[in-house]
């Protein structure tokens, strides 16, 4: 597998072999069964890849709803790698890191001279994903006025360069994902109701971890079975941790568990030990009143930032560019804060 890092996105070529098309138990783990690059036997989970492998057979665009830390880019590469374009390029691209100004120039290329700083041409993604499979991540946080130029290319087929005059024609399968509802996000956040419908031929549901009964356990143990396997270990869970596995809800979701299980590795000597996850000691909350905020002394710094980062979008009225504005920081850099905080930063954002 060849792999190029394109800034804000990711290309890969060469997908697995078609035999990964059924569904099959999970190495090492009893219990847990996988499809491509999915784990889970949870029922939400079954009807998840009979829906995968159905429209994985077709050229249809997909849409795929689901809170941070579901795994939806596992989704998108799923149906790609099940696909007839296995073999052809997976262009992952996050359009909320991307700067509004520059994003038709990354989706679609641009030639030499045409705007400050293009001082050479350059082939966009929807060029690179030909043949293949191009991802739109958080595709709600596109300006409507670029998302025409998507439109138009996905009921085409057809763009052009920033700067150029050639048609250029492209084979290219589009997959969207967003953690919003899209049907707020047309009503709120300036989603064209057209485009929401020409992503969603085919819609898809990234189940959050609190629906996935039985799978928590699952899970965890096929993380630490690769934690074991990666260093040369043979670590175990207590007791208490599974029966902390079997009986609470985890917060967040498979992302969060994920990182639970290794910071828990990296502290067990033999047996690992999970946190409750309702006995957890909460940092004391910073207090906002107004265009002010307070911290308390002692707080952890990486705990003050998470809070200023949060009070901060909040004030600014969930407007990302803003926020990112009065930070000093890049979209991108806040977009990367938020992605590590998860959902368990959205609720805070909300309490405070």
């Amino acid at each position: 597998m060849a792999s190029i890092d394109l800034d804000s996105a990711t290309v890969s070529a060469g997908g697995n072999a078609s035999g990964q098309a059924k569904q099959r138990v999970a190495d090492g783990v009893a219990g847990l069964k996988s499809y491509g690059l999915l784990y889970g036997s949870s029922p939400v989970m079954l009807d998840l890849y009979e829906q995968i492998e159905r429209v994985a057979s077709t050229d249809a665009t997909a849409l795929i709803i689901g809170e941070s830390g579901t795994g939806k880019e596992l989704i998108a590469r799923t149906i790609h790698d099940q696909s007839s374009r296995r073999d052809a390029a997976f262009v992952a691209v996050n359009c909320g890191a991307i700067p509004d100004e520059l994003i038709e120039a990354e989706l679609f290329g641009h030639e030499k001279g045409s705007f400050t700083g293009a001082v050479q041409g350059r082939v966009g993604y929807f060029e690179h994903a030909n043949g293949g499979t191009l991802f739109l991540d958080e595709i709600t946080e596109m300006a409507p006025v670029r998302q025409v130029k998507l439109l138009r290319a996905l009921e085409t087929g057809t763009f052009y360069r920033v700067g150029g005059n050639e048609l250029i024609s492209g084979n290219v399968r589009v997959i969207a994902a967003t953690n919003r509802d899209p049907a707020v996000a047309v009503k709120e956040n300036g989603l064209r109701e057209d485009l929401m419908y020409r992503l969603a031929v085919f819609p898809l549901r990234a189940p959050p971890l609190r629906e996935r009964d039985g799978d928590r356990e699952l899970l965890a143990q096929h993380f630490l079975a690769q934690l074991n396997q990666q260093e040369g270990t043979s670590k175990s869970f207590s007791k208490r941790a599974i029966e902390t596995l079997r009986t609470w809800s985890w917060p967040g979701n498979v992302r969060e568990l994920k990182n639970a299980v290794y910071r828990a590795f990296i502290l067990a000597e033999k047996t690992v030990e999970l946190p409750h996850p309702h006995l957890v000691s909460r940092v004391k909350k910073a207090v906002t009143q107004g265009d002010t905020m307070s911290v308390w002394i002692g707080t952890p710094l990486a705990d003050a930032q998470k809070q200023i980062i949060l009070g901060t979008l909040k004030y600014c009225g969930g407007d990302k560019r803003r926020a990112a504005k009065a930070l000093g920081v890049s979209l991108k850099t806040l977009y990367n804060r938020l992605s590590v905080y998860g959902d368990a930063g959205a609720d805070e954002e909300a309490e405070q």
